[in-house]
């Protein structure tokens, strides 16, 4: 039908998914990447699948027509406190940017924070993304005071406060 929404579903991403996750991740990171997609040896089917078989952490899928078109990856940071969360990916497939995708996602990644008791979210997006900082912009997210860009870092640092509001206002 015309203007039909397709089923979509948010749920955690199963181990045997983790090279549709790989190629998803791929397909979505050569769109920020102007050179190309650095080639550092990293074995992203291993990084991969050890995130999604991580007890402590989560990666959702979004999922439409039996297909994964998104994707988000969050833990608690390596020294990190109880309250706060890391999103390590975010990522929607270009072929499906600008139907809600993403928007679903990250509402779907807050409410997992809430129910874990988290309270703050940090991520890191790389300087050339401007799609994603606009995005995680219309989300909420904002510099993160803590953790200034370095002078060369390829990365700016973003916070989020997943109990509304920005740290000091009436949200926190």
């Amino acid at each position: 039908m015309i203007g039909e929404r397709p089923t979509r579903v948010i749920r955690t991403a199963v181990p045997a998914e983790a090279p549709a996750v790989v190629a998803l991740h791929a397909r979505a990171r050569a769109t920020y990447y102007p050179d190309g997609i650095p080639q550092d040896g990293t074995d992203w089917l291993a990084v991969w699948r050890a995130a999604i078989e991580r007890p402590d952490g989560h990666v959702l899928c979004v999922v439409e027509r039996g297909r994964i078109v998104g994707l988000a990856s969050f833990r608690r940071p390596e020294g990190g406190g109880a309250e706060t969360v890391k999103l390590f990916q975010f990522h929607v497939d270009p072929g499906h940017w600008r139907a809600g995708i993403g928007t679903d996602l990250h509402t779907a990644c807050v409410e997992q924070w809430r129910a874990d008791g988290h309270r703050t979210a940090v991520l890191d997006v790389h300087v050339d993304n401007r799609r994603a900082q606009a995005f995680y912009a219309r989300q909420g997210w904002f510099p993160d005071p803590e953790n200034p860009r370095a002078e060369g870092d390829h990365h700016l640092f973003l916070r989020f406060s997943v109990s509304g509001g920005r740290p000091g206002t009436s949200g926190e």
